[in-house]
This record gives C-alpha cells, sequence and structure tokens, in this order.
C-alpha cells in the first residue's frame, strides 16, 4: 500500500514547503514572528494536512475536509508571498515562480477535491 510520502501532491507540498523555508530565511531578521513565521507555517500546514488527509481516507467527508484545509492553507501562502514581494524581500521573478508552483498544487488539490472517490479506502 502507498503511503503519503508516495503521493505526487505530497511531494509537491512537501518541496514547496522546504523552498519556502529557504526563501524566508533571507528575509529581515524583524519578520520572523510575523511574515517569515505566517509564510512558513502556511506552506508546512499544506503538507501536514495532506498526511491527515491520508490517514483519514476511510471517511470521505474527513478526508475532504483536510484535503481542502491543505488547498486553504496553499492559498493563504500565495498572500504571504504577495506580500513578501510588495516588501522587497522576494525578487518579481521568484514570486512568480512560487505563485506558479502553488497554483499548480492548488490544480492538484482541486482534482482530489473534485473527485475524493478515486482516493478513499474501502
Amino acid at each position: 500500500m502507498l503511503g503519503h510520502r508516495d503521493l505526487k501532491v505530497f511531494q509537491v507540498a512537501y518541496s514547496l514547503a522546504l523552498d519556502i523555508f529557504r526563501e524566508t530565511s533571507l528575509f529581515p531578521k524583524h519578520e520572523i514572528y510575523s511574515l517569515t513565521d505566517q509564510i512558513r507555517r502556511a506552506s508546512r500546514g499544506v503538507a501536514a494536512n495532506l498526511v491527515e488527509a491520508h490517514r483519514k481516507r476511510r471517511y470521505k467527508n474527513a478526508f475532504v475536509l483536510k484535503v481542502s484545509d491543505a488547498d486553504a492553507e496553499a492559498t493563504e501562502v500565495q498572500v504571504w508571498l504577495d506580500f513578501a514581494k510588495d516588501f522587497g524581500y522576494l525578487s518579481p521573478a521568484k514570486h512568480e515562480e512560487l505563485i506558479t508552483k502553488y497554483e499548480e498544487l492548488g490544480r492538484m488539490l482541486g482534482g482530489i477535491l473534485n473527485a475524493p472517490e478515486k482516493f478513499l479506502t474501502h
């Protein structure tokens, strides 16, 4: 049986959280308890919610809720990325790259939400 680490959507979310960590390491120190913390928590939350969804795939409603939570966290990251760009902490090119990747992740999550039965365990 496949584990959560085998899922492409998890791999993408996890990789993006690592990218966010690396990028935010360059943010000003005065942002450590605000923007840096917020964007890191949200990016990690995507992967964490996917792990929880995977464990709850016997129960459609619980599964859908956790995938929906992952999707909400991914959207939240995009807002923080916008702030980071507008504050001058991210270059426009890096912002565009990360937004594009999060949009793709959002499409993957949307695909799961549109057909959750394909991912459930019976």
